[in-house]
């Protein structure tokens, strides 16, 4: 398994008291799948991305990437946000860079910029090199943000509510050109979201959260595979899939402390 989460458990100390957000949670996610995490709002979700990530040790328990325990931020993580934190006194080509300027800082800016461009022509942005972010939609910009959360080859991925603040058409075409990196590049993802169908289009499985503290509750396989389409959430197998995921969401929303 390429990330591994062995009886989890962690809580937060507040001036009222401790805060338990997840209690003995174990899952695996194999190396190259693409897992979706949802659950109710404050259930933890946040908190495994900063577990996986090093950016948080866990209480009790253990992390581990590649077999390895995490016990402190990863050059091999990448990461994309609800809000992409471009920064505005650099062009796109040298926010999508940074991460190379931190963490592969004997390569030559002339591979940098290689590496960069491939990436934004990916994702349509080729011709916004230049631009500023404040210059772009919203669409654009979070784009720009996957781009930099790839542009150094990440082993693992992690997806905190990238598109939550965007529009829904806006939002539907980025989940497309999330598929069309999903296919391009090679990593292991950690998506989370409160979006269903979000979950069901981009994910090979969906794991729902039970209510604070958290553990898993129920765990889905979506069968769309590697070509799938917008359409293909208007299917009855969709359909049946997004119900059976409301009623664990249900049921998980009455659990909460």
């Amino acid at each position: 398994m390429h990330i591994e989460l062995r009886n989890v458990s962690h809580e937060f100390t507040l001036e009222a008291g401790s805060l338990p957000v997840l209690k003995d949670l174990s899952f695996s996610v194999p190396k190259g799948r693409f897992t979706a995490i949802v659950g109710p709002s404050g259930c933890g979700k946040s908190t495994i991305t900063r577990l996986v990530s090093g950016l948080l040790k866990s209480k009790k328990g253990e992390v581990l990437i590649s077999k390895e325990v995490v016990k402190s931020p990863r050059s091999t993580v990448g990461m994309a946000f609800q809000n992409p934190v471009l920064l505005e006194w650099r062009n796109i080509l040298d926010n999508v860079i940074l991460p190379l300027e931190i963490v592969s800082k004997n390569i030559s800016r002339e591979t940098k910029i290689k590496r960069a461009r491939e990436l934004l022509k990916l994702v349509g942005l080729a011709e916004f090199e230049k631009s500023k972010p404040s210059e772009l939609s919203g669409g654009m910009r979070q784009r720009a943000s996957l781009c930099r959360s790839l542009v150094h080859k990440p082993e693992v991925l992690i997806l905190d509510e990238p598109f939550g603040a965007l529009d829904a058409f806006t939002r539907e075409d980025l989940w497309q050109t999330m598929l069309t990196l999903k296919k391009q590049e090679s990593f292991t993802c950690i998506l989370i979201t409160h979006d269903l169908r979000e979950a069901i289009f981009l994910a090979d499985e969906v794991l729902v959260l039970s209510g604070r503290p958290a553990s898993l509750q129920f765990q889905l396989d979506v069968k769309l595979g590697d070509d799938r389409k917008l359409d293909d959430l208007y299917t009855n197998e969709t359909t049946k899939s997004l119900a059976i995921l409301r009623k664990q969401i249900e049921i998980a929303q009455k659990s909460m402390i």
